[in-house]
């Protein structure tokens, strides 16, 4: 890390964000760590970092998240056009799938398949009947299928697929699944002895409509939201029967706002990789974000999917420019707090505070480092699932210092759509 650089940036936000009275004292503190570490992007191997975590399983990464969507091919486009991921794979009437199509999606490590179904009587149409546009699927990359299933099935899990191998000429997968909260699945996937472009009965997708990435790395978290006292239930369930361990909790004193509340626990499996936050409603005096959401997506089910960046700056200027819509920008106020907030970290804080509240992008620190991050609006039309962007410069929290302008911030769509 460059001194002059980061001296220069923090001058900029004291001079034009700090009365007079304070800049003495911020550019003291500021010298006295010029010397401060350096960091950089989060990167996530399979070391455990989380002891107490069982780790029985054991899992490698996300493998892959399934969208029930009710046009595939329409939200393929979207999703290529808008986030810049690529075509990879298809399954439909020309692969000999006859009740489903499906196209799969890929940016960097990140595989995304969008399922519609074919016919009138398939689970999948019951499924978007009741839940609109959702999760159904995440799936997590596994070095034995068969074993992940019976340890979580002895332990007390739902089954919704017993070990299955499935085979082509490039050889072949294990795949096998189970119920986590509402109608959510978590399959596991064994895929050591395959070579081919994503699973048996998949065929390469091959497009000439290709957009440029935007930058987006690998799913950080995914969000789940469940019912009233239910966060206790689903943190055990994956305490004991996934070998999970809860690193953060947060109750409705943490988070809250004049009008909602809600709390939430923190998942994670040993080594960071998969990482499932779980939230429920708590007592306010209107209604809050996990309430609307359980309203419209009718039961528990994924909030939202967090996805890594190393330059949030770029990628969002990138998805805005493709029209991503993301929610309103927290005041002014907000940004001129950063440098007290950070204290320390902000001599490491490689950003430009200006950059960073033209965009609205929020920003927040533990004793690791700090991160940066932003939340679109939903990406369909019932106001149920969006997508955070998450930029971590060694924190490994979860924004808890954002939380009040992030609510805020959410209390203001829901006004709008008259559910406040």
């Amino acid at each position: 890390m460059q001194i002059k650089n980061n001296f220069k940036i923090n001058k900029i936000s004291v001079n034009q964000f700090y009365p007079r009275y304070m800049r003495f004292k911020i550019r003291f503190h500021l010298k006295k760590n010029t010397m401060a570490k350096e960091v950089k992007s989060v990167e996530y191997g399979l070391e455990k970092i989380f002891e107490g975590a069982q780790d029985f399983l054991p899992l490698l990464g996300t493998d892959y998240v399934e969208f029930y969507v009710g046009n595939a091919k329409q939200s393929a486009h979207y999703y290529k056009t808008a986030f810049g991921y690529q075509s990879l794979a298809y399954a439909g009437l020309e692969t000999g799938v006859r009740d489903r199509t499906s196209y799969v999606l890929k940016q960097d490590k990140i595989r995304i398949v969008l399922t519609t179904p074919l016919t009138q009587d398939s689970p999948i149409h019951e499924h978007l009947r009741k839940h609109g546009d959702g999760v159904k699927v995440a799936a997590l990359w596994v070095e034995d299928a068969t074993s992940a299933y019976e340890e979580t099935m002895k332990r007390g899990a739902r089954s919704f697929m017993e070990p299955t191998v499935e085979k082509d000429e490039h050889g072949e997968v294990v795949r096998s699944g189970i119920y986590t909260y509402g109608e959510t699945v978590h399959i596991f996937v064994e895929r050591k002895n395959y070579n081919g472009v994503f699973l048996p009965g998949y065929k390469e997708w091959k497009s000439d409509y290709n957009p440029e990435p935007t930058g987006l790395k690998y799913i950080d978290h995914m969000v789940g939201n469940v019912g009233w006292n239910e966060m206790n239930t689903w943190v055990k369930f994956y305490e004991e029967v996934m070998g999970f361990v809860n690193f953060l909790s947060f109750d409705d004193k943490q988070i809250n706002t004049e009008y909602s509340a809600l709390m939430s626990k923190v998942m994670s499996n040993g080594n960071g990789r998969i990482k499932f936050p779980i939230n429920e409603p708590a007592e306010g005096k209107k209604k809050s974000q996990i309430e609307e959401y359980l309203d419209f997506y009718g039961g528990p089910g994924i909030q939202h999917i967090a996805i890594a960046t190393d330059d949030i700056i770029k990628t969002v200027s990138q998805l805005k420019a493709r029209g991503v819509e993301f929610l309103s920008a927290p005041p002014h106020t907000y940004y001129e707090a950063i440098p007290e907030r950070l204290g320390e970290h902000m001599g490491m804080m490689k950003e430009d505070i200006n950059e960073i509240e033209k965009l609205a992008i929020m920003v927040d620190a533990d004793e690791d480092g700090y991160l940066l991050q932003i939340f679109t609006k939903p990406v369909q039309d019932r106001p149920t699932l969006f997508f955070e962007i998450i930029q971590r410069m060694g924190a490994k929290g979860f924004g808890a210092g954002n939380f009040k302008a992030l609510f805020e911030s959410i209390e203001r769509e829901q006004q709008l759509r008259g559910t406040l």
